[in-house]
């Protein structure tokens, strides 16, 4: 099951404690302690993968190495490793305990959340004409401590959206490289699959029903995923008893949660073609237009249809100028 949301701890390392010592050999017997390291810190990291979040689910504390302690001959204590948490682009990060809120949205991204704490200064750094022996020493600075919540929004150019079983998997298994799960039964997809169009990326969002805005069926887990993909494209399945009321349903839930929602370009697919007649397809493009409802028939096995699905998505592509 996707991980879209979870709370974790962050422990920035703590810097090394500097040195006391002297040099050991006769008539140079001055200060030789190191500094302590650094301690390491903490990064957020964008990646391509939506999992991400998920082995960070048991994590309620993630922390960095601490510095390494100085030493004599002015051997400086080493740096602590930072720690680099990968998430996905589209994760939402807010402090917890500040309020600050950032977003990671290309991969590769960084953005410190935890900064290490500075490495003690060891006794050679305290010496002076009047204190040639010092032994004063620092004890390295604590890191940082922070809280954060991480939010995952999918950023996708296109969004499949409709009633369970309308379709959607299918599609987006026969356009892209995905491998979403296809059944005959409603919620076969439990999550959110991605897949790319030559580098047009396409989500395929879980079935929704009606009250999906209110908490119904897998409900607002995946419509705030929507609010991220700049095209909707909406289907229908010719199989069913009232199309018109399918896609009202849809377009009923989706302004419900958002009126973001409404302004989306969307376009509308009457899918499933092939699993009725084509009288029966007729009819039912003909009451979504009398609806005003513009409605493509499209079929997973007829490959002129699905030509028109690409030709829409290279336009798109074109528009985004993606090469």
């Amino acid at each position: 099951m996707l991980v879209d949301e979870i709370t974790t701890t962050l422990r920035a390392g703590k810097g090394g404690r500097g040195a006391v010592a002297f040099n050991k050999v006769r008539l140079m017997q001055g200060p030789t302690g190191g500094d302590g390291g650094h301690g390491g810190s903490v990064f957020f990291e964008g990646v391509a993968d939506i999992n991400a979040l998920k082995p960070l689910s048991s994590k309620k504390e993630i922390k960095a190495k601490d510095g390494g302690n100085g030493r004599g001959q002015f051997i400086d204590g080493s740096r602590g490793d930072d720690l680099i948490i990968k998430i996905p682009t589209g994760t939402r990060i807010v402090n917890v305990d500040t309020g600050y809120v950032s977003e990671i949205t290309h991969v590769g991204e960084r953005l410190l959340a935890a900064g290490g704490g500075t490495g003690g200064r060891g006794n050679y750094k305290f010496r002076s004409s009047t204190n040639t022996s010092p032994k004063e020493f620092e004890e390295g600075k604590e890191g940082d401590v922070a809280t954060y919540r991480l939010e995952l929004r999918l950023i996708a150019d296109v969004g499949l959206v409709g009633l369970p079983n309308a379709g959607k998997s299918s599609l987006i298994n026969e356009i892209t490289a995905a491998s979403a799960q296809v059944g005959d039964y409603p919620f076969t997809t439990l999550e959110p699959n991605l897949g790319a169009y030559y580098g047009l990326i396409i989500a395929d969002i879980p079935g929704l029903i009606e009250g999906a805005s209110e908490g119904r069926g897998l409900g607002v887990k995946f419509l705030k995923h929507i609010e991220r993909t700049a095209t909707l494209f909406h289907l229908v399945s010719a199989e069913s008893g009232d199309v018109v009321r399918d896609y009202e349903v849809i377009r009923g839930e989706l302004e419900k949660y958002s009126a973001t929602l409404k302004e989306k370009e969307e376009h509308v697919f009457l899918s499933k073609c092939d699993a009725v007649s084509q009288e029966e397809v007729k009819q039912k493009l003909a009451a979504l237009k009398k609806k005003k409802i513009a409605a493509t028939p499209i079929s997973i096995i007829d490959e002129k249809s699905l030509e028109a699905v690409k030709k829409l998505l290279n336009t798109i592509k074109d528009a985004k100028g993606i090469a």
